[in-house]
């Protein structure tokens, strides 16, 4: 490989983990309903603003020594861990799709959900901010893809509409029949925004592979390690064990990506084996 193409990845690479910087900061602000433009980035123990210098991705971490430069407490690994991830998506994207239009969507989406990820995994609430702007960007990038030729993996702009509102369809529905069932609030209007928004990005059949994806990788989860660990917790503090809080965005974001990239081949696998 040469410098040249080496310079090529690691702008691309650059690219990603300032966005995932950013992402940082909507991850971190957007559950508090706070603005992600003002004030500028401070330490949220000391409240001291972070210079510029300090706010490298990934470098000032390292160089800082994962410590605060005002009051010495520590800087939490998600930030290097989220710039590096992005940064990393960011070059897969453009990787496998080359320097396209189709790149440039795959990369944007995966950046949202990652933070819808993020904020649902760590603080029980997916944001508008991430769900709405998927939303919006699925539903204009479709006629510019378009016209451009570079639909990729994504869905034609009737498919996108169609999608949106089979996605958040299916998932209020789902939420409708666990309420039922449970008799208190099984799924939370931010997981229907967040399938408008996926189901505006594959179209409506695969917004109901994403949510059989969702489901499927959650009760794997759960069955195997949140509820076991959860029973052994609670007996070892000798209180009864209570059935924890499912952050389903956790799992539909991911699976949005599944279904985006693989979903075709997944449902035509599907539907070869049962006509077989």
């Amino acid at each position: 490989m040469n410098l040249p193409l080496l310079t090529y990845w690691a702008v691309i690479f650059l690219l990603g983990a300032s966005i995932g910087s950013f992402l940082n900061v909507c991850i971190s602000r957007w559950p508090a309903e706070l603005s992600v433009v003002r004030p500028r980035s401070r330490c949220p123990r000391c409240e001291n603003q972070i210079a510029w210098y300090d706010n490298i991705p990934l470098v000032s971490w390292l160089l800082l020594r994962a410590k605060c430069r005002h009051c010495g407490l520590p800087i939490s690994a998600q930030y290097p861990a989220v710039e590096l991830l992005v940064g990393l998506l960011w070059v897969g994207a453009v990787y496998a799709f080359g320097p396209s239009f189709t790149a440039l969507r795959v990369a944007a989406c995966a950046t949202i959900l990652l933070g819808v990820l993020m904020t649902d995994l760590l603080h029980y609430v997916i944001p508008d901010g991430f769900t709405v702007t998927g939303f919006l960007l699925a539903l204009v990038a479709a006629p510019v893809a378009l016209y451009l030729g570079d639909q990729g993996p994504f869905a034609g702009p009737w498919d996108a509409f169609v999608g949106a509102c089979a996605g958040a369809g299916i998932i209020a529905i789902v939420g409708w029949l666990g309420e039922v069932v449970m008799r208190k609030e099984a799924m939370g209007q931010g997981d229907v925004t967040l399938m408008a928004f996926v189901g505006a990005m594959v179209g409506p059949g695969r917004s109901f592979l994403t949510v059989f994806i969702a489901a499927a990788i959650g009760a794997v989860v759960f069955v195997a390690i949140v509820i076991p660990v959860g029973w052994w917790s609670a007996r070892r503090r000798k209180q009864e064990f209570e059935m924890p809080l499912v952050p389903f965005g956790v799992f539909l974001a991911p699976a949005g990506m599944v279904a985006l990239l693989w979903g075709f081949p997944m449902i035509d696998w599907y539907l070869g084996h049962l006509v077989g």
